[in-house]
């Protein structure tokens, strides 16, 4: 019933035509239902610009069974031992092969992975596996090598015409739900959270459960509120400004102030303390992929940088 809720899934797609993709990567998955083959697969890429939803379509159209491991909730050893291998060693009930689809491979641990590398060929002649990521380095090259690498990132000329998609994806689901809208607040928000198709969709339910999204919802959206606040916070050394800061942009994306800082860093820090800022954002926002509580990660992040960092009066 909770999936049926979310707009997320209750439109998730389940054929490739019908997955937002450039063409260059719509035509691979398209010749895969064609040829009714699903090889070792590792789709990369940023959150939400749909490697989980091409997964399940590739299983749903071309008719096969298919396990759903999310490698963030289940990722040590013992998921191996238990689920994958029970799975992986049964018939098919259709008499085909079987997919595998670990979601958030990146997130397995390093002894899961060396496992799975001997799991992928015991079962390779009635099974296969997609691995979906967001950082395929931190797949290792024993995986890496067993599965063809399929990268969701965008092309520059491919942008303009997949955020189009997605505007027109979108408002065929706000006419399908009856929620009125002002097409330039719909844009506006796809723009904002383009390529993020499931957070795009995740913030128009929100704003819809009054059944109407119009301008007055364009001061709600998400975003990084007040970075001279934060400049400040760090400049003065204010510890209690700089946690109230990140307590008030806990619904931002930490790589987008990741990000911000890094692309302003020379706005408010002397240049010989850049370089020890960028290192501490490079293993903070590694470590994001990994922690339990992306706040207090943040706030560790900015409490390195102000203790170490020097800024411009």
């Amino acid at each position: 019933m909770k999936d049926e809720f979310l707009f997320v899934e209750k439109y998730r797609p389940h054929k490739i035509a019908d997955c937002i993709l450039p063409d260059r990567l719509k035509n691979i998955f398209q010749e895969y239902v064609n040829q009714k083959i699903v090889p070792n697969l590792m789709l990369s890429g940023s959150a939400g610009v749909g490697k989980t939803t091409v997964a399940r379509a590739l299983c749903d159209e071309i008719g096969l069974n298919h396990l759903f491991i999310n490698g963030s909730e289940e990722r040590g050893i013992d998921m191996l031992r238990t689920k994958i291998k029970n799975y992986a060693s049964s018939l098919s009930l259709t008499g085909g092969s079987k997919v595998i689809i670990l979601d958030e491979a990146d997130n397995l641990t390093p002894d899961a992975q060396l496992a799975l590398r001997a799991t992928i060929e015991q079962f390779s002649s009635n099974c296969t596996f997609i691995f979906t990521c967001n950082f395929k380095a931190r797949i290792i090259d024993a995986i890496h090598s067993r599965c063809a690498l399929i990268d969701f990132k965008l092309e520059a000329n491919e942008k303009p015409k997949m955020a189009v998609q997605m505007l027109k994806r979108v408002e065929e689901i706000l006419k399908l739900e009856n929620v009125q809208y002002d097409k330039a607040v719909i844009a506006k928000i796809v723009e904002k959270y383009f390529p993020d198709y499931r957070k795009t969709l995740g913030e128009l339910q929100k704003f819809s459960i009054l059944g109407n999204i119009d301008a007055g919802v364009v001061d709600q959206l998400s975003d990084i509120r007040k970075m001279s606040e934060l400049v400040n916070a760090l400049k003065n050394k204010d510890f209690t400004a700089m946690r109230k800061w990140v307590a008030n942009n806990s619904d931002v994306d930490s790589n987008r102030i990741f990000r911000s800082i890094y692309d302003s860093a020379s706005e408010f820090m002397k240049p010989n303390t850049i370089p020890i800022a960028v290192v501490t954002i490079a293993k903070y926002q590694y470590q994001a992929a990994f922690v339990a509580d992306q706040e207090v990660n943040l706030v560790a992040c900015l409490t390195e940088i102000m203790i170490e960092c020097e800024f411009i009066e």
